[in-house]
């Protein structure tokens, strides 16, 4: 029986590549995020939870797109109340990266030198895996099975800068391991995946800025959530914090 996932922010990014890569193992694919067309979004950057749920259906999938701001959690209630039994839930909302898209003052300094809003424009991505997770969990714990998904970072052990970065994703880190702790024996599974550099949209529009000669398309992390779906030794993993190149080479999953 084919998979049914929800991914939150797929318009772009990491979340629009984990929704391919999951319509690539033939999965129905439920798309939410903030931009409903191209070109009507938030930030000067291509993608849309339409434009990925047609990417989603070209790349063998079903896909199903759904407008959806994860910051107000009634209307994250009213996704759920819609959906049917998930299987996956992957967590990719994010933000903070507007300014690096010709969106308000640019500015690359140190913490005091950036906008205070950016600790809360950071903070949004946990708050909204927390939501969704939990909504998720409600479903998933019933029946008895489901893997939750949080996309996370390298930042939550190193330093990449700004200093509000690292502390969301190592906070997505901790939340995973602590949700794993409650869900023991319940047969739910949550994972953090740490991607290397993705060639998101955002990292392409300043690709001068990069070194991409080593860096990953936002694919493979989806081919890797649609292979930790179908193991069926997933649950080994619960509260792990685990690497997308790691888990490629384990399964033998090739990039684009």
């Amino acid at each position: 029986m084919a998979l049914v996932a929800l991914v939150t922010g797929g318009s772009r990014g990491l979340g629009r590549g984990c929704s391919i890569g999951l319509g690539e193992a033939g999965a129905t694919v439920w798309v939410t995020g903030r931009t409903s067309e191209d070109g009507a979004g938030p930030v000067p950057l291509p993608g849309s939870v339409g434009s990925t749920v047609a990417a989603v259906d070209a790349a063998g999938g079903r896909g199903v797109a759904r407008r959806c701001d994860h910051t107000d959690n009634a209307a994250v209630e009213a996704l759920f109340a819609g959906l049917p039994p998930l299987d996956v839930l992957v967590n990719a909302v994010w933000g903070g990266y507007e300014r690096f898209v010709g969106v308000g003052e640019l500015s690359f300094g140190p913490f005091w030198e950036q906008p205070l809003s950016l600790w809360d424009d950071m903070q949004r991505g946990v708050r909204s895996a927390y939501v969704a997770s939990a909504l998720a969990a409600r479903r998933m714990v019933e029946r008895g099975r489901g893997l939750i998904v949080c996309i996370s970072s390298e930042a939550a052990n190193r330093f990449i800068p700004p200093a509000a970065y690292g502390v969301a994703h190592a906070a997505v880190d901790r939340m995973v391991a602590d949700m794993a702790r409650e869900l023991e024996g319940t047969g739910v599974t949550a994972v953090a995946l740490h991607p290397g550099l993705v060639r998101t949209e955002n990292v392409l529009a300043n690709a001068e800025h990069f070194d991409l000669s080593d860096s990953q398309s936002p694919e493979l992390a989806g081919r890797v959530v649609a292979a930790l779906a179908a193991d069926p030794e997933v649950g080994r993993e619960n509260g792990s914090v685990l690497g997308i190149a790691e888990l490629a080479e384990r399964y033998g999953i090739r990039d684009t």
